[in-house]
């Protein structure tokens, strides 16, 4: 008897969650602990940032204030996002089924035709977060702006903050990356959450190099994670921009989604019982953004700054 592929019931309660926390964690800059995640953001977070004075002074027998403390606030309001498509399952039959018999080298199959198609959407999803997050516009639909969007409009970002790029190659990436670590600011240097985020082609020609100076068995027998330039983490981030890059901590930089609030949804619903058709409608609704504390511990390759 063939497999049955239809779906009886909608899916949607307490496993969205799940879903959504997939299609967004997924995502390979936060999947792999590239930054700081808030969760269940209803609307707006406040992010409050501290800066002082000179603390030391010499000692007295008095109390004397040695240092002014000025606070600020950035906010990181997650934007609205949805995904609303319609598959045919037909088109996706032979695929699961040949999966269900196990003619596959993945270790998490999916055991009903409707995972199967959840996953299928959650990994375009995670793809769409993941350029988002870094290079993302907010006036494009399905779209936030991005950090590196933001950090080329931000006029408090000092200039020796800001490395101009160029088109990287294996020959020169090496020299570029010096740019970057050298622009790091000496409190910065030295950080354990201190990494530099660049693009997929710099991650490449770094890699390249190295393995032309000698270092191939580095690539052969451990995990390309853990590079290092200059005593800094080398973090690639797919979703930024080619010949791009940034340094910052870890710490510094905020994604911020509702995740595990009431306006996280996911549906499955089969058309069947409605219209006769072999469509599956698959509806996902969450929120998603990005921010910043401290432009001033930044360093940017490659990004233009309009506002500068």
């Amino acid at each position: 008897m063939a497999t049955t592929t239809s779906i009886t019931t909608t899916y949607a309660g307490e496993h969205a969650g799940k879903w959504v926390s997939a299609a967004l964690l997924s995502a390979n800059t936060l999947e792999k602990g590239g930054i700081e995640v808030k969760q269940n953001i209803k609307y707006r977070e406040v992010i409050s940032k501290l800066a002082t004075g000179d603390l030391v002074t010499d000692n007295s027998c008095d109390f004397t204030a040695t240092s002014s403390i000025t606070k600020t606030e950035i906010f990181l309001t997650p934007k609205e996002l949805k995904v609303n498509l319609e598959l045919c399952k037909d088109k996706f039959r032979s695929d699961w089924e040949a999966i269900e018999m196990g003619y596959s080298a993945h270790d998490n199959l999916p055991k009903t035709f409707q995972d199967y198609l959840l996953a299928h959407v959650v990994a375009k999803a995670a793809q769409k977060n993941e350029q988002s997050l870094w290079s993302g516009d907010e006036g494009v639909s399905g779209e936030y702006d991005g950090i590196i969007t933001q950090l080329a409009v931000d006029a408090a970002l000092p200039a020796a903050n800001e490395v101009t790029g160029i088109a990287i190659t294996a020959g020169n990436v090496v020299a570029e990356l010096g740019k970057i670590v050298d622009a790091i600011p000496a409190e910065l240097y030295g950080n354990e959450e201190l990494s530099i985020y660049v693009s997929q082609n710099i991650y490449r020609a770094y890699v390249r190099a190295l393995g032309t100076l000698g270092h191939v068995d580095r690539f052969n027998n451990q995990d390309m994670g853990d590079l290092m330039f200059d005593g800094v983490r080398i973090f690639v981030a797919n979703g930024m921009p080619s010949n791009t890059a940034i340094a910052a901590e870890k710490s510094n930089i905020f994604f911020g989604t509702g995740l595990l609030s009431d306006n996280q949804e996911v549906r499955v619903i089969d058309m069947a019982d409605t219209d006769g058709s072999d469509n599956v409608r698959i509806v996902m609704k969450f929120t998603a953004g990005v921010a910043y504390a401290n432009v001033e511990e930044i360093v940017t390759y490659g990004v233009v700054n309009a506002a500068n």
